[in-house]
């Protein structure tokens, strides 16, 4: 096997390999405190983990440095749980919740630990300079837009999301449950590109030309589970992934020869989802224009 041939063969591992928190970088709010952006990566290609809120998924609010020892075990129930996922899809999902801090966090740090494979990772979120973001910043690290670095970026604006009725919700294993969602892009900006996909096996299987997986423009909804037990959720149709899947035919906007849909009529996406297993669920409905996105939740019960 040729060097190159080995170096793909191991980044296209499916199993067995862990998933990292990571820290995106932060902002500064209107109001003079900070908002703070998570995600993570899931080193497989397929392998996804439910990793409850607890002492394997868990939060802290530290002086700098205090938990960069990794063996340190430092779970407390009281700020354990910040809004994170516990379900984790598979590569990677960048921006994928934020957490505001005061205007006095100063050299302050928000910890996320996650453990997997048996492998404990951390992600230290702080005020540093080098760790300011903005719009641009967003769209040039999920390939928005083609990979466009675009000046007008910094100012785009994110897309409109109201989730029609209420989000809690309570359902029976096994009966459906309607969704129904308005998105709109405001500025419609990036707007949406007539560029054709790839069509040819040259074209389709060429290997990539930048470091960050890109994606077209133009506005999208989907339905992910971000808490609970994914493969017990089905949802009606099927909703393309939310997470960089860059393998061809991989119903992935990051993913050719995948073309934007163009909105429902009315900007109204409608669809239901059925759940297997009882529970407790969270599903995340998100709305992107390519380059920076909007999320809503819905909490499920879903009694036997």
């Amino acid at each position: 096997m040729s060097g190159n041939a080995t170096a793909q063969a191991r980044r296209m591992l499916l199993s067995g390999e862990i998933v990292s928190p990571a820290y995106e970088g932060w902002w500064p709010n209107e109001d003079g405190t900070y908002k703070l952006f998570f995600g993570y990566m899931n080193s497989n290609w397929e392998q996804q983990f439910d990793i409850p809120v607890g002492p394997e998924n868990y939060f802290n609010v530290v002086d700098e440095a205090e938990l960069d020892d990794l063996s340190k075990d430092a779970y407390d129930a009281a700020t354990a749980d910040m809004g994170q996922p516990t379900h984790f899809y598979p590569r990677r999902n960048p921006f994928l919740f934020t957490i505001d801090v005061p205007a006095d966090f100063a050299k302050k740090e928000v910890v996320w630990t996650l453990k997997s494979q048996n492998k404990v990772t951390r992600a230290y979120g702080s005020l540093y300079a080098d760790y300011r973001i903005d719009p641009q910043v967003i769209s040039t690290e999920v390939g928005g837009a083609f990979g466009s670095l675009d000046d007008r970026l910094r100012s785009n604006i994110a897309p409109e999301l109201e989730v029609r009725g209420d989000s809690y919700r309570t359902v029976r294993v096994g009966e459906p449950l309607q969704l129904s969602v308005y998105a709109n892009d405001p500025d419609d900006f990036p707007a949406r590109s007539n560029r054709p996909p790839p069509s040819t096996p040259e074209q389709i299987y060429r290997p990539p030309s930048s470091i960050v997986a890109s994606s077209g423009p133009g506005l999208r909804f989907s339905w992910s589970v971000y808490r609970g037990p994914e493969t017990a959720a089905t949802f009606q149709p099927t909703q393309m992934k939310t997470y960089t899947d860059t393998r061809v035919y991989a119903n992935s906007p990051w993913s050719p020869p995948f073309t934007i849909p163009e909105p429902p009529a009315g900007n109204i996406w409608n669809s239901m989802v059925t759940f297997e297993k009882p529970g407790e669920y969270v599903l995340r409905g998100i709305a992107s224009d390519g380059s920076i996105f909007t999320y809503r939740n819905i909490n499920v019960t879903v009694t036997p």
